[in-house]
């Protein structure tokens, strides 16, 4: 059995197509930058260690870093099931969340979405 997926609508498949570009580029530019500042924080640790007797955790920093900014970019994730959602990538993140595609949603809807509520149980006290 094949699972269709299709978009609701040109606009949004279109916006979550330029979205998902901009992440790309984002995550490229980002690797660039990475690999020289962990060579550099590798070559610095190493010196203190050979040199100083010391050791530094400039390489590992970097390292925390970039996974910090993994998770804020969230490249892939939204993608699951933003098929079968009529908004797309909007409609599996939330406006205001502290990733890329919360903080585009949050300028696009000019503002964060308000907080979820609880849903009511039904028993009153």
């Amino acid at each position: 059995m094949m699972i269709q997926r299709e978009a609701h609508s040109p606009g949004v498949l279109v916006r979550d197509f330029l979205l998902f570009g901009l992440k790309l580029l984002i995550d490229s530019l980002k690797d660039i930058l990475l690999v020289q500042v962990a060579i550099l924080a590798f070559c610095v640790d190493m010196i203190f260690m050979l040199l100083a007797g010391s050791r530094r955790s400039f390489f590992y920093t970097v390292l925390e870093l970039g996974e910090r900014f993994d998770l804020w970019l969230n490249l892939y994730a939204p993608a699951r099931g933003a098929g079968d959602n009529p908004d797309g990538l909007f409609g599996e993140s939330r406006a205001g969340d502290a990733t890329f595609l919360g903080e585009m949603e949050e300028l696009a809807r000019r503002g964060p979405e308000p907080p979820i509520r609880p849903a009511a149980t039904g028993i009153r006290r």
